[in-house]
C-alpha cells in the first residue's frame, strides 16, 4: 500500500485533549477539580483517514473546510507534522474550525478517563462559490491520485452536490471512489465502496439484522441499492466485516480476539482508510475487509484517535497465525 495517493474529502476535525490530575470534588457543582497536566492536538474527522493512510505508507492529500483563526493553524500543523498534504483545506469566512474538546481525568488508570466534551461547529452548508472552488482543485488533483476517500462527519462539507461532483470527476479519470457514509447512504449512490457499521445498516434498511446470513443480504441490498461499482463493507465489531461484490460475492472477514478495548474512536476511519489503500494496492475486497479488521483491533486498545503503524498491523496478523 506504500505510495499509494489518497484524496481525503470530508468534515476536518482538531481534537484536543485536555489532561488533567483530579485532586477533590469541587464545592460549587458534584464534579471533579482537575489540575492540568497536558494539551494533546490530533487530527480528527476527516483528517484521521488522512492520517492513517500517511502513517501506513501512502500519501494522504487533505480536502476540507477551516475557519479563518488559530485552530486552523493548530490544524494544518498537526497535519504536515504527519507528512499530510494541506493545500485542499479552504477558509470559509462564516465558520469557525471545528473543535472538539475534551476534558480527561488522570485516575491512576491505563488511559485517562473522559469527563466532559465540548464542540466548537457549524453545520451550515457550504455556498455555491466555495464548493466551485473545491471542485476546480479536486479536478486538478484527481488524474494524480489512485484512489479518492469521502469522510463524512455531518458537518456540511459533503454536500450532495459536492459529492456527485467529486464522484463525477474520479468516475472520468477512472480512479476508485470509497467513502464512509456515517449513515447519509443515499448521496453516495454510484461510488465504487461504501462502509458503514451494523447499526447505521439497520437504520436504513429498516430491519433486524443479526445472523452472519443476515449482514450478507443487507449487504448485497445495499451493494445493489446504492449501484457500488465494487461492492458494499458493513463493519461488525468483534463479528468483523461483511462484505459484498459487485460480482455477487458476498462473506465475512474475522476480525481478531480482543479483550482488552479501551476506546472504538477512530476504529471506522482506519477501517475506511485501510480498505480504500488496500484496494488500490489491487486487494480483493475480502482481502481489504480483513486487514481493515485488523488495524481496527489496533485502534481500539488506545484512546482517542491512532493510527497503527504497518508493524502494529503485520504483528497482529501474526499473531492471528499462531
Amino acid at each position: 500500500m506504500a505510495g499509494r495517493r489518497v484524496l481525503v474529502a470530508g468534515d476536518v476535525i482538531l481534537d484536543e485533549y485536555l489532561i488533567g490530575a483530579t485532586t477533590r470534588l469541587s464545592r460549587e457543582a458534584p464534579v471533579p477539580v482537575l489540575e492540568f497536566e497536558a494539551r494533546r492536538l490530533i487530527a480528527g474527522g476527516a483528517a484521521n483517514p488522512a492520517a492513517n493512510i500517511a502513517v501506513l505508507g501512502g500519501v494522504a492529500l487533505q480536502v476540507g473546510v477551516v475557519g479563518a483563526d488559530a485552530e486552523a493553524d493548530a490544524l494544518r500543523a498537526t497535519l504536515s507534522e504527519r507528512g499530510i498534504e494541506t493545500g485542499g483545506l479552504f477558509v470559509d469566512q462564516a465558520r469557525p474550525t471545528t473543535v472538539k474538546t475534551r476534558i480527561m481525568a488522570q485516575m491512576g488508570l491505563r488511559f485517562p478517563q473522559q469527563v466532559a466534551r465540548l464542540d466548537k461547529i457549524s453545520r451550515a452548508p457550504l455556498d455555491a462559490a466555495l464548493t466551485q472552488q473545491i471542485v476546480e482543485f479536486a479536478a486538478a488533483q484527481i488524474t494524480t491520485m489512485d484512489a479518492v476517500l469521502l469522510s463524512d462527519y455531518q458537518s456540511g462539507f459533503l454536500t450532495p452536490p459536492l459529492v456527485a461532483q467529486i464522484c463525477a470527476l474520479a468516475a472520468a479519470a477512472g480512479v476508485l471512489c470509497t467513502a464512509d457514509a456515517q449513515g447519509q447512504f443515499d448521496k453516495y449512490s454510484g461510488l465504487g465502496i461504501v462502509k458503514c457499521n451494523a447499526d447505521e445498516a439497520r437504520a436504513y434498511l429498516n430491519r433486524d439484522l443479526r445472523t452472519d446470513d443476515d449482514f450478507a443480504q443487507a449487504a448485497v441490498d445495499l451493494r445493489a441499492r446504492l449501484a457500488l461499482t465494487v461492492g458494499m463493507v458493513i463493519t461488525r465489531g468483534a463479528d468483523g466485516a461483511t462484505f459484498a461484490t459487485a460480482a455477487g460475492e458476498a462473506g465475512r472477514s474475522p476480525a481478531p480476539a480482543i479483550t482488552d478495548v479501551f476506546d472504538t474512536v477512530g476504529a471506522g476511519d482506519t477501517a475506511i482508510a485501510v480498505i480504500t489503500l488496500a484496494l488500490a494496492a489491487g486487494a480483493h475486497l475480502s482481502q481489504a475487509a480483513l486487514l481493515a479488521n485488523y488495524a481496527s483491533g489496533v485502534v481500539v486498545r488506545r484512546v482517542g484517535n491512532y493510527a497503527p503503524t504497518p508493524a502494529e498491523v503485520i504483528a497482529a496478523l501474526d499473531g492471528s497465525l499462531r
